[in-house]
């Protein structure tokens, strides 16, 4: 690899593949506002993204295509210094229901990606989007923080799942047999403004519109309607806000060490029914909750992440507070309602909305 450069994305050749999602759309923007002279490739294909994430600007490039093809894997020649890896196939639901194309959209998006640039001088880290549900314990029971070097088990609940933990296997892999500078980023439950409902194409399942738990929350909230809680809401998760995780992202990006993996976590754990309750609270919704049984697949009842590694190896904390970043996420859903009513109307024939 190249010599030691100062840690910036200034004069910097970006990639991010998946760049049109939720995440993606954010990270492009704070590498735009934080460097002004970085320059952005965006690769989507808009399966469960939209247009209207990709920052409009001269030093962004947006090109449609699957990373997977060979129009987009032309684009990526040894002329670019970063690469963030977020393409994925949303999400657990919708990989139930088609596990082919969740390998289609998961697992070769990352073999074919690491491959191409296996051989790649100029290129200094690949940071590679993982998932914490892989890794944390299935229980409902007492949940302990879950630490990057927690054991691995074979049990997962989803193809989605699996195809995270193979896209780390496949990291640790092209990192010790060709020396590429891969990074893994454990993310946990990301939320904030940018999410849209209905996002990108029809992928068989009502989780096409209903994408996350918080901004499927926020907008039921917003239109009065009862929030649906899966086995009373006992299930917890570490909530982190979408800002954070970007500056998690570029942190790993700067600052990691390849071949390491490091959790994007808040390291709180907080109840789906609290979660619930605090979003009813703040949008005035009187229409309280929908109890509903328990989902059958569903056994990653309670976690939250280790937030040790990630501070003394990167300095990266989160910093949004929950009630905080809800409150942006719920004025942006309540700005960007047309945006995403639009969204969630495409698949109107597929569903009852």
């Amino acid at each position: 690899m190249t010599a030691e450069r100062p840690e910036s994305f200034d004069d910097r050749s970006v990639v991010v593949v998946g760049g049109a999602g939720f995440v993606g759309g954010n990270l492009v923007r704070m590498i735009l506002s934080g460097w002004p002279s970085a320059r952005v490739l965006v690769i989507d294909n808009l399966l469960s993204s939209e247009r209207e994430n990709v920052p409009k600007s001269p030093r962004v490039r947006f090109v449609k295509a699957s990373i997977t093809g060979a129009r987009a894997l032309s684009l990526l020649d040894d002329g670019h210094d970063y690469i963030f890896h977020l393409a994925t196939y949303h999400g657990n639901q919708s990989s139930i229901h088609d596990p082919l194309a969740d390998h289609e959209n998961n697992t070769l998006t990352t073999l074919r990606l690491m491959n191409h640039v296996k051989g790649f001088r100029r290129l200094r880290k690949l940071v590679y989007s993982s998932a914490g549900c892989s890794v944390a314990e299935k229980t409902f029971g007492e949940a302990e923080a879950t630490k990057e070097d927690a054991p691995l088990s074979l049990v997962q609940d989803s193809p989605y799942s699996i195809s995270k933990v193979v896209g780390e296997f496949y990291s640790v892999y092209f990192h010790r047999q060709h020396g590429l500078p891969t990074v893994r980023a454990r993310f946990q439950n990301v939320y904030g403004p940018g999410e849209i409902l209905g996002a990108g194409r029809w992928r068989g399942t009502p989780a096409t519109v209903w994408r996350n738990v918080t901004p499927t929350f926020v907008y039921k909230a917003l239109k009065g309607m009862p929030l649906p809680l899966e086995n009373d809401g006992v299930a917890t998760r570490d909530f982190i806000h979408v800002d954070d995780v970007c500056r998690g992202l570029v942190a790993c990006a700067l600052r990691g060490e390849p071949g390491d993996v490091y959790n994007l976590a808040s390291g709180k754990e907080t109840s789906i029914r609290d979660l619930a309750g605090a979003i009813n609270e703040m949008t005035g919704n009187s229409a309280g909750v929908l109890l509903l049984p328990r989902r059958p697949w569903d056994h990653s009842g309670r976690r939250f992440g280790s937030t040790e590694k990630a501070s003394g190896r990167l300095g990266f904390r989160a910093s949004v507070g929950l009630r905080e970043g809800l409150s942006g996420t719920i004025g942006w859903t309540r700005n960007n309602l047309e945006l995403i009513e639009r969204c969630i109307g495409k698949h109107a024939e597929h569903m009852p909305l």
